[in-house]
């Protein structure tokens, strides 16, 4: 693929994600608090706490950590697999009338696993930036950092990559713990039912 048209990709992507994975699941989560959906809110809460795996993945990206590859590639997996996973979500979502937040969540759920399922598949030669010990030398490795590097000079000028990529897996730490937590202990528990216990 010609270097201009992967970078053009590349941040076409960081583009979409920042549409599909901030602004309007804000504005969905900011809508049905205000309309009191609780099921939505629910979902949408759920959502958040997933899809914060793209912000830790930003930060650890920010410090060229090969390991960002790998976590901004399961972020991808697991989104979509937080919003349709609930049963009991679902079926309340399901069950309230027809109105323009419905709507609204049910055509977003749809392009946001839509988008994150063509990423996966578009993401996976990136993968290889993960386990090559020179491959950030290359450009097709390279051009995947330049919207974190973005960022940074926008929101963290002072702060050192290192020290932005130290929280990253910080966080990236404390995700894996509450995953492992939920997968290990309360799925066995709760099964695919998303109220707390």
């Amino acid at each position: 693929m010609p270097d201009q048209l992967l970078q053009a990709l590349v941040w076409t992507d960081y583009r979409l994600a920042v549409l599909f994975t901030v602004l309007i699941p804000l504005i969905l989560i900011i809508w049905a608090f205000v309309k009191k959906a609780d099921a939505m809110v629910r979902l949408l809460i759920i959502y958040w706490r997933v899809s914060s795996l793209l912000a830790i993945t930003v930060y650890i990206m920010i410090a060229s950590w090969p390991i960002g590859f790998i976590s901004g590639w399961l972020a991808r997996v697991l989104i979509p697999i937080s919003l349709w996973f609930w049963v009991d979500v679902n079926e309340d979502i399901e069950d309230q009338p027809t109105n323009p937040l419905k709507l609204t969540l049910t055509a977003w759920r749809w392009a946001i696993t839509i988008y994150c399922g063509i990423g996966v598949l578009w993401s996976l030669p990136s993968l290889g930036c993960a386990f090559t010990s020179d491959a950030l030398e290359t450009l097709a490795c390279r051009v995947w950092l330049e919207p974190p590097f973005l960022f940074k000079q926008y929101f963290h000028p002072e702060s050192s990559p290192q020290f932005l990529g130290f929280i990253g897996i910080v966080g990236l730490l404390i995700y894996v713990l509450y995953l492992s937590y939920f997968v290990l202990i309360r799925l066995g528990k709760q099964g695919r039912i998303a109220m707390e216990q």
